[in-house]
């Protein structure tokens, strides 16, 4: 890499980094932790109505959202059915922590969408090495996960007792 290309990339990380600290998700982690999360982060873009992961594929990231909506839904009694809207601010995908690596739901972009990709294959060996990044993730994620779950579940009691799928 040349002195061109350094400095370019030098304010880019330093501003992703700022980015990845500033997330409602990530307030008040620790340096040495937003540190580690950026080095596995990058910027991405979703269009409307495009699919971001399908349930049952394989999970090996996340993303916190930074402006847009994203829709989850469940196909567990044949149609789809929306459990959850993810709106500026959250997370989307807590699946790529835990195993068997896979997608409980499918994210689909509801209109234009900007987030940050986190690669969490990656980011799992980071948790191994040091645990206290882990347990912090684990802590923010589990409290997604739980309201996510108890979402998925009303929905569908909601569904089956309608006959609405």
């Amino acid at each position: 890499m040349n002195e061109d290309e350094e400095q370019r990339i030098a304010p880019e990380r330093v501003q992703l980094e700022k980015e990845v600290a500033a997330h409602p998700f990530l307030i008040g982690m620790g340096d040495r932790h937003v540190r580690l999360l950026a080095d596995c982060a990058m910027r991405s873009h979703f269009h409307a109505s495009g699919v971001i992961f399908r349930e049952g594929e394989a999970a090996n990231r996340f993303y916190l959202i930074v402006h847009g909506k994203v829709g989850l839904e469940s196909s567990t009694l044949g149609e789809p059915i929306r459990i959850e809207e993810i709106h500026d601010g959250d997370l989307l995908g807590w699946s790529w922590l835990f195993p068997p690596y896979a997608w409980h739901f499918t994210a689909r972009a509801l209109e234009e969408t900007d987030a940050i990709f986190f690669y969490g294959t990656i980011l799992r060996e980071y948790c191994e090495k040091d645990h206290s990044l882990g347990f912090e993730l684990f802590k923010r994620m589990s409290v997604v996960m739980l309201r996510r779950l108890q979402a998925a579940r009303q929905k569908l009691i909601s569904a089956r007792q309608t006959g609405n799928r």
